[in-house]
């Protein structure tokens, strides 16, 4: 599995607003936001327009392991409106690391 930056949704899709408000939730001791810190891992939509995601954290230890996930689910759910609903899955598997960060999280942060 790999972070889901390294895909293209279609302007205008349901996915595509996903990610924009995903765009907008933070690791508050990360300067960049979950999508492009490759956090993401995958989107999927079910007949009901219901939204899977799943996601992971920087480690197991993160601190805001109990609160960054259900931010997430809660943003998803409230701003996206085609959607009945999301639920967010925490996996460990691949483990995140710093090169599943974009290109441009790493210009950010200084790592190129």
């Amino acid at each position: 599995m790999e972070a889901l930056h390294t895909k293209t949704f279609e302007e205008g899709s349901t996915e595509a607003r996903i990610v924009e408000v995903m765009k907008t939730c933070y690791d508050p001791e990360i300067p960049v936001d979950i999508y492009e810190l490759g956090l993401i891992y995958n989107i999927e939509l079910n007949d009901e327009n219901f939204a899977q995601i799943t996601m992971t954290l920087t480690s197991p230890a993160c601190p805001v392991a109990g609160t960054l996930p259900p931010e997430v689910q809660q943003k998803v759910k409230d701003e996206v409106e085609s959607l009945s609903g999301a639920a967010v899955e925490i996996v460990w598997d691949p483990p995140w690391t710093v090169d599943m960060m974009s290109e441009g999280a790493k210009l950010e942060l200084g790592m190129m």
